[in-house]
């Protein structure tokens, strides 16, 4: 069960994989087309089709894991739980899913009081969408800014306006030329995240590389997903790992630190 404030999440076991880093594996591109007031062609980064590979050997009580599986293993848990998120979502309808976007905008526009200039993002393939509490927050007199790309090879920029134009990765973004802010509320995707805050990307790094000064100025990092995406297992840290402050589903808002 979940309500806002410090509540914790009872985590959803929908698919067991995510207790096993090695059990399921789903690389590849694939197709998908968002709802109603937004469509679109997107990609992630699996087919549509399972591929399930045999898993490896358990390792020996009391040995060590060697270095190069940390990487293997954190790739793993992305894949499955892109797959599982894509899965999770081809079960609602639109409807549904507008039920759903709606509840999740009303969550995070409750933490709006002490904002001036908010980051969103557009959503990509089964991303659920902030989409209408950015809205709000423009209705509120609050500045509203996307990730823009100066090219695939920099990392981005929030700049301030609506995502108006296609950027790298099939992303939509504001235009080139809109003034660059500095949000002190994001609103971070994600594949996954832990009871630690600790977030799982698409594993390029675009996110931790602008978090990381981001929570150094004092904005607040929260995670933004459907509530299966609350993971059982510990995600795999790296060292540039930057921990969100939270994490918003339809069902409220878990507080982390």
């Amino acid at each position: 069960m979940l309500s806002t404030g410090t509540a914790r999440y009872e985590p959803l076991n929908i698919p067991e994989a995510y207790r096993s880093l090695w059990e399921l594996s789903l690389p590849g591109p694939w197709s998908d087309v968002y709802g109603a007031h937004l469509t679109f062609v997107a990609s992630e980064d699996f087919r549509q089709t399972a591929t399930v590979v045999p898993s490896l050997p358990p390792v020996p009580p009391g040995s060590f894991e060697p270095a190069s599986a940390v990487p293997q293993a954190k790739d793993s848990l992305r894949q499955t739980a892109l797959a599982a998120r894509k899965a999770y979502v081809r079960t609602l309808d639109d409807a549904n899913r507008q039920i759903l976007e709606q509840k999740l905008a009303e969550h995070l526009t409750s933490l709006l009081a002490h904002a001036s200039v908010v980051a969103g993002y557009h959503p990509l393939g089964s991303e659920i969408s902030p989409l209408l509490a950015m809205e709000e927050a423009r209705a509120v007199g609050r500045i509203v800014a996307f990730p823009c790309f100066p090219d695939p090879a920099k990392p981005f920029r929030f700049r301030a306006g609506d995502p108006l134009e296609p950027g790298p990765f099939g992303i939509m973004q504001p235009k080139r030329r809109a003034p660059l802010v500095e949000p002190d509320l994001v609103f971070v995707p994600l594949v996954g995240i832990d009871s630690r805050g600790t977030r799982l990307g698409r594993g390029k790094g675009h996110y931790d590389r602008a978090l990381g000064l981001l929570r150094k100025t004092g904005a607040r990092l929260i995670g933004v997903g459907w509530e299966m995406q609350r993971l059982d297992a510990e995600i795999p840290q790296d060292p540039w790992d930057v921990p969100l402050h939270g994490f918003a589903t339809p069902s409220g808002v878990e507080h982390y630190q």
